[in-house]
């Protein structure tokens, strides 16, 4: 990120400070959740009922990481209570001086096309936004999703994962990836999102991300198998070898951070995927590895594994993509969990301007998963 970018994004920042202006107009972006004004909210979610009206709205408590999150409370006079309108929203936005340099690094216009342009196209299980924008100058942001509450229950680390569910995210995967396998959108209405070995590239020019993932990588070395750790040099060079194959093979639209935590699970037992800051082209082996290596436990993985990339590729295929031959996507599949890695030993020891991102134990945990993958499948030897 250039220099140049960053005093921008900080004399915005000190502006809006010192302004406080109030989001009231429907092209407005607040700079930070208290400036929401009923009047905005009645342009976004009393769209098409003009006699409905917002009359106040309540903020729930802060959560913050890469973006910062708040959940927002809703009153309406009669008319929009007549109409059953919602009671409460999910936001993320770039409220924090930090969060707003960080995610300026592609993350905001990448989530913002996903809700916009990606999600109408697909009959997936995601969440959908209410307004979804960015301020290129300041890089102020708010995406605004239907609340999931309590209809749904997201996952972590200690979610039990069983096979129907596994098959569930495969099949979520293979419409994302089979729908725009090859696309023109590609290189037309979709051109402007990042290439996942630009975007890799661009944090390590922005974020010293090879520091960051050798230096998680030995934080984590007693829940590393010793066979891989003993390759520990060997380890970034064959990252740089995993993420350069996007540029070689063929592309489709990506989530690219599809860890178990961005998923969640239905009152009908079904899998959905959520947090698309990362939306970018690449190959979807990726995301797949990503997912497996991740969503299940290492004796789970070493069982289930084959049947569901084999599961996965016919999905794939009947979802607009093409047919794959098993030993070529299995070659493709031990070679990116070298980037699933990165992701996570990057997350382990955040530097400089990189917020805390994650919870350390479910940061080892996932790390121990991957880690143990890449041993399991000779990973390092597949470049």
């Amino acid at each position: 990120m250039s220099r140049a970018r960053i005093e921008r994004i900080k004399a915005a920042f000190a502006r809006d400070q010192r302004d406080d202006p109030p989001a009231v107009h429907p092209g407005d972006i607040p700079w930070r959740y208290e400036a929401i004004t009923p009047e905005w909210m009645t342009h976004i979610l009393c769209r098409g009922h003009a006699e409905a009206r917002v009359v106040s709205i309540s903020l729930d408590a802060p959560d913050s990481g890469t973006s910062n999150r708040r959940r927002i409370f809703i009153t309406y006079n009669e008319a929009g209570q007549a109409l059953g309108l919602p009671r409460s929203v999910f936001c993320k936005a770039t409220v924090d001086l930090v969060n707003r340099i960080l995610l300026s690094t592609s993350a905001l216009l990448s989530e913002t096309s996903f809700y916009n342009l990606i999600r109408p196209q697909l009959a997936i299980e995601a969440p959908e936004a209410l307004i979804a924008a960015y301020d290129p100058d300041s890089f102020a942001s708010i995406v605004m999703l239907k609340d999931l509450g309590e209809r749904v229950t997201f996952c972590s680390h200690r979610t039990i994962m069983t096979l129907e569910r596994a098959k569930d995210q495969m099949a979520l995967l293979a419409t994302l990836h089979g729908h725009f396998y090859r696309s023109p959108q590609l290189d037309a209405g979709l051109a402007h999102l990042f290439r996942y070995d630009h975007r890799f590239a661009a944090l390590d020019r922005d974020h010293d991300f090879r520091t960051m993932c050798e230096t998680g990588l030995r934080a984590a070395a007693d829940i590393v198998p010793p066979r891989l750790m003993a390759r520990e040099a060997a380890v970034w060079p064959a990252t740089l070898r995993a993420s350069a194959r996007h540029g070689e093979l063929p592309l489709t639209i990506t989530h690219g951070d599809v860890h178990l935590k961005n998923w969640y699970i239905t009152a009908d037992d079904r899998m959905g995927l959520s947090d698309w800051q990362v939306t970018s082209k690449g190959h979807w082996s990726r995301d797949v590895a990503y997912t497996i290596a991740t969503a299940l436990t290492v004796d789970q993985r070493r069982l289930w594994e084959r049947d569901l990339l084999a599961y996965y590729l016919d999905a794939f295929a009947a979802a607009g993509g093409e047919k794959i031959a098993f030993d070529q996507a299995w070659h493709n599949y031990r070679q990116q969990m070298l980037t699933t890695l990165a992701w996570w030993t990057m997350t382990l020891t955040p530097l400089g301007d990189v917020p805390d991102m994650q919870p350390r134990d479910i940061t080892l945990e996932f790390i121990r998963r991957i880690a143990t993958a890449m041993d399991d499948l000779d990973t390092l030897d597949s470049l």
